[in-house]
């Protein structure tokens, strides 16, 4: 895991003067790679490339990077892992095209299997997660790219003649090209998701580079920078073809077959990801998924696993002795830490610096607190994330269908007045409501802030197809261009039909959207900034490509039961750990922002969402935040999540406008 950069210049560079400004560049990103950094120059074609390394496999002189390649054609600046680097160590033998192996890291092996193969069909080999920049001298060429799932991230873009690129936007800030103009578009897309979704970036000029793409841009094209467009990123694999293909090819065999064969496949990827020279642990909540790659881990080790959670000393935001519960079955070694309000404050002023760009999923908070724990003991944590994309984890799933199914039919003016008869009660009034009638609810509808959930039922209520009801599911602020002023939300792959696998249930639907938008936009840019940001690398391997493949290829009912998703996952867990330490209600990885917001953090939020500092930044009308600030004071409303997004902005606005 490390942090990359560079820039390509093509009318040529000053040898020394660009190994200063690629080091200037890298040295941004030292967080990312504070084992060891390096630079790489050719003048005359004027590329630069710049290296941050955190030394996971060969610790020894033989991984440090740029690495050149053996027959010295390719160079190549690498972020990530191959985990299967070994097997392709052996392909290479056998086909005869294995070089003289200077070291044993994974990057040296890329650069022998695009030697042999080609980028393409390499990567459609690699096991892993990545983000890698490489420059051809035989072609002249220099391609970008980026692992399936988007575990890795990789910003680029043209400013002033000059291609930037790197890991993180505060590298492209160190080069002098950078211009810095605010995306007000990609602001708006920010307050409907709270992320900044591919290919936008919060800076005009700039783009993220989509999953599962590589981006090859020859010398000539390089040429006419200013006069002609970047060609467009070319799909090595699609998440989308997954789906489809998955859908048209269903696994026939019994559900313990299916079992069986999914719990050989997490132990496949869990064995591959515990490759390292490090120490190397696990983040363990105690749900579902966590407990199921901890599980895995156990099972294939000869020593304790070490474990790491945080919990909180607030009712419904204390996961830890869940986790205790199943660390002690599974024998790991076990670390938590139960975190002050004030500790977890104390994290707020770093956020915009960590982040980079405007970024408002408030459990960043958590993550980067239980990263900073790991981060005492080990080099590399394994994580759980990505278990809800692909069993259909989230709620929303199975509601919104049975939603749409129960009152699609009726007329939209009955809906609408459905909605109305809901938003007559206050939220304060159907919490109030649901505490007294809760004994008698399932489990999975006791909630703390049923108000809220209702109110939001109520919004969508009217929507005109099922298409509509997860856009508003997944959605923030309604309606942000009117929120940001002069901007016009540009499309993106929950807008645009055409980006839309074709599946006939629309559970799956949500599924597959939320696997190319909310899993790498929100959840692995989350993981990724808080683990990188205290040189923690994080691996994912429910994210294994092969994972995510069979995962496509179940039919639903082997996901989603009744009002519960993950039925298959389960089942794998519940081999190696007791149902009822893990059987509880979906809690979520959070904060009491809510209560937060009333009281320690008031006085800073007060300060963010004046009226004065909105008008004078001039991107935000202030009458919609201010109104909602005083609900959210007065305890009329919660909005806690709509104002975290304003308070991100303005938090980010004023960091880096210093």
């Amino acid at each position: 895991m490390c942090g990359i950069t560079g820039f390509w210049q093509p009318a040529g560079l000053a040898p020394d003067a660009a190994q200063a400004q690629v080091r200037r560049m890298a040295d941004t990103l030292m967080h990312r790679g504070p084992d060891d950094g390096g630079v790489w120059v050719d003048g005359a074609a004027g590329v630069a490339l710049g290296h941050r390394r955190l030394a996971i496999v060969d610790l020894s002189p033989a991984g440090h990077q740029p690495m050149v390649s053996a027959s010295g054609r390719l160079v190549i600046a690498f972020n990530g892992e191959v985990y299967n680097h070994a097997a392709l160590r052996q392909e290479l033998a056998a086909a005869g095209k294995a070089p003289a192996w200077r070291g044993h890291s994974d990057t040296e092996t890329l650069l022998a299997a695009i030697e042999a193969w080609g980028v393409q069909a390499a990567l459609q080999r690699c096991v892993g997660m990545f983000a890698f920049a490489l420059w051809d001298a035989a072609q002249r060429t220099l391609t970008l790219a980026r692992d399936r799932l988007g575990e890795k991230p990789l910003y680029y873009g043209w400013q002033g003649g000059v291609l930037l690129f790197g890991s993180e936007l505060k590298a492209l800030r160190a080069h002098p090209a950078f211009a810095g103009e605010v995306n007000r578009d990609a602001l708006a897309l920010y307050f409907r998701h709270n992320y900044i979704p591919v290919p936008y970036s919060i800076y005009r000029g700039i783009a993220k580079l989509p999953p599962g793409t590589t981006l090859c841009i020859t010398q000539a094209q390089a040429q006419q920078a200013g006069t002609a467009a970047l060609p467009a990123p070319q799909a090595y694999w699609s998440a989308r073809q997954v789906a489809e293909e998955g859908q048209r090819n269903l696994f026939r065999g019994t559900e313990a077959e299916a079992c069986d064969e999914l719990e050989r496949l997490l132990r496949q990827a869990v064995a591959e990801q515990m490759m390292a020279d490090v120490p190397l642990g696990a983040f363990l909540s105690g749900g579902i998924d966590s407990s199921t790659v901890v599980a895995l881990m156990q099972a294939q080790s000869a020593q304790p696993v070490r474990t790491f959670t945080i919990g909180f000393d607030t009712d419904g935001y204390d996961e830890a002795q869940h986790a205790k519960a199943v660390a002690r079955h599974l024998g790991t070694q076990h670390t938590e830490l139960y975190v002050t309000p004030g500790q977890a404050m104390d994290v707020i002023p770093r956020l915009p610096a960590l982040y980079d760009e405007p970024f408002a999923d408030s459990s960043q908070i958590p993550t980067f607190l239980v990263a900073q724990l790991a981060r005492q003991q080990v080099t590399v944590s394994l994580s759980g994330d990505g278990g809800d994309e692909l069993f259909g984890g989230y709620q929303r799933y199975f509601l919104a269908d049975r939603l749409w199914r129960g009152v699609g039919w009726l007329p939209v003016p009955l809906r609408a007045a459905l909605a109305g008869g809901i938003r007559a009660l206050p939220p304060k009034g159907w919490n109030a409501l649901w505490r007294v009638g809760a004994w008698l609810l399932p489990r999975q509808y006791r909630y703390a802030n049923a108000g809220d959930k209702l109110h939001k039922l109520a919004e969508i209520l009217a929507a005109p197809s099922p298409q509509a009801i997860y856009r508003r599911l997944v959605s923030h602020w309604n309606e942000p261009s009117a929120l940001v002023l002069g901007a016009t939300e540009p499309p993106t792959a929950l807008t645009d039909a055409a980006q839309w696998a074709q599946l006939d249930d629309f559970c799956q639907r949500m599924m597959q959207l939320d696997t190319v938008s909310y899993l790498p936009d929100d959840i692995l840019v989350k993981v990724d900034r808080a683990a990188m940001g205290v040189s923690l690398e994080t691996r994912v391997p429910l994210l294994d490509h092969r994972v995510l493949e069979f995962a496509w290829r179940l039919p639903l009912a082997l996901k989603v039961r009744g009002n519960e998703g993950k039925w298959l996952l389960r089942q794998v867990l519940y081999r190696h750990v007791p149902r009822e330490l893990v059987e509880r209600p979906k809690m979520g990885f959070g904060i009491p922002l809510e209560h937060w917001l009333r009281g320690p953090l008031r006085e800073w939020a007060e300060d963010l969402l004046s009226e004065t500092r909105l008008r004078q930044a001039g991107y935000l009308d202030p009458a919609p935040v201010r109104r909602m600030w005083a609900e959210h004071l007065s305890g009329q409303r919660n909005w806690q999540y709509y104002l975290w997004d304003v308070l991100m902005w303005e938090a980010w606005l004023c960091h880096y406008s210093r």
